[in-house]
């Protein structure tokens, strides 16, 4: 196959991931605590003519399969919740899944039979501590300080876990609005907790069908010198086989 395809088939995949990513994003617009994710390009070098030690000429392609999450400030709407929170400023939640404990922004948490704080997925709140939050029982009117201290009837007891990853690019999106993360990650110094409010998406709409729009045009462009290359082969062929 000619070089060129090569190249541009390298590129066009890299432009299908994009379009994944961006079609995600504007699908998760109004998803509580989302992160916007991006597509990082890199260039692949690729040896054509190795000899021994010295691998000669290369060639360039398109490497497309790493993800940067932004993680900037979404806004925070007022809902008036007991149980909605948001974090203005550093910190994630942390909550127990099967797969391990997950890092989140997203802070709408309710009580389960037993008593235990939970997103709506089923995944237990944690505390300071990492251990479950467990509501006294017949607690009425619950106030959550801006430090993460939960009080029941004026009485407190307990603080929510507000932590910062060790290493933000060790942070992989696990689908929905969890991160997995790698080392042990510290509690937040000075957390900034608002209750009755919830943190919206960090997506901008109308960048990402701007990008879309672009990545679509980029990869219709390809297509069409793909299409080229090829009448261009069998051209060639054709010519060589009249012979």
């Amino acid at each position: 196959m000619d070089n060129a395809i090569y190249a541009t088939l390298s590129r066009q995949s890299g432009l299908m991931n994009e379009m994944r990513t961006v079609a995600n994003n504007i699908a998760n617009a109004n998803t509580t605590g989302f992160r916007r994710e991006g597509v990082i390009f890199a260039e692949h070098l690729a040896a054509l003519n190795r000899r021994g030690d010295h691998y000669g000429d290369t060639l360039s392609m398109a490497h497309a399969r790493g993800r940067l999450t932004d993680l900037r400030q979404g806004v925070l709407t007022q809902t008036n919740g007991n149980l909605d929170l948001a974090i203005e400023g550093e910190g994630f939640f942390m909550v127990e899944t099967p797969d391990g404990p997950r890092l989140t922004r997203a802070g709408s948490f309710l009580p389960s039979p037993e008593g235990e704080l939970m997103t709506a997925d089923g995944h237990r709140l944690m505390d300071e501590g990492q251990a479950p939050i467990i509501l006294p029982t017949g607690a009425n009117a619950i106030a959550i300080g801006a430090d993460g201290t939960m009080s029941a009837n004026g009485l407190p007891f307990g603080r929510i876990g507000i932590f910062a990853a060790p290493d933000m690019a060790g942070m992989t999106h696990q689908g929905g609005t969890a991160f997995a993360f790698e080392g042990n990650p510290e509690p937040v110094e000075n957390p900034n907790v608002r209750q009755g409010f919830l943190e919206e998406s960090n997506v901008d709409p109308v960048f990402e069908i701007t990008r879309m729009i672009e990545v679509q045009r980029a990869y219709e462009l390809g297509q069409s010198f793909l299409d080229r290359e090829d009448q261009r082969i069998r051209a060639a062929i054709t010519a060589m086989t009249r012979q």
